[in-house]
């Protein structure tokens, strides 16, 4: 039986799936018709954080450019340029017995690639969600849908991996920025 969350919710992976350890993050949205003149380009990352909140090293900032972290437990399967088909339009594979031990939080964020130059933001995209489930039955273990009008917002921080006493946590976040993708780099850089 799936979770649903709600902003801010959290679950216990350990108690929710026991012994899981392939998950699959997969994200989705859909685009209302618009006048920007533009495509959407919607794009998933994500950043595996230190107990310092900042990456390792700037290869665990796992995106279209870089779709392997270098401990192989996190694989971004590949940017969706149009988001028109129905389920997932970008998934990410996380290996959980693979994840250096350093890593305390994985943190997954969704921006529009220039979405202030192209007038473009949250407001003209529905349907949007982050759900987590495990790849190697395909039971979904937690959505969360994004319901909030995000009207002025480029960039998402949908949801987050994080570790407590030796288990990982999911939380759906849920915080709107009006920001690109760099100012995430800028937050989370060593």
């Amino acid at each position: 039986m799936t979770i649903n969350l709600s902003k801010g919710e959290r679950i216990n992976l350990a108690k929710e799936a026991p012994g899981l350890k392939n998950a699959g993050i997969g994200l989705g949205w859909d685009v209302n018709s618009t006048d920007t003149g533009s495509a959407f380009d919607i794009d998933a990352s994500v950043f595996m954080l230190g107990a310092n909140g900042k990456i390792l090293d700037e290869k665990y900032f796992v995106f279209y450019n870089n779709t392997l972290s270098p401990d192989g437990s996190v694989k971004h399967e590949g940017d969706n340029r149009i988001g028109d088909a129905a389920g997932d339009d970008e998934t990410i594979q996380i290996d959980l017995t693979k994840i250096n031990d350093s890593i305390q939080e994985i943190v997954f964020v969704v921006t529009i690639h220039e979405g202030e130059q192209r007038k473009q933001n949250f407001g003209q995209i529905r349907n949007s969600y982050i759900r987590i489930y495990d790849n190697t039955t395909e039971k979904q273990i937690a959505k969360y849908e994004l319901e909030e009008d995000a009207s002025v917002e480029t960039a998402i921080e949908f949801g987050k991996l994080y570790k407590k006493d030796g288990d990982w946590r999911f939380q759906a976040v849920g915080a709107g920025y009006k920001a690109g993708l760099q100012s995430f780099v800028d937050k989370y850089a060593s």
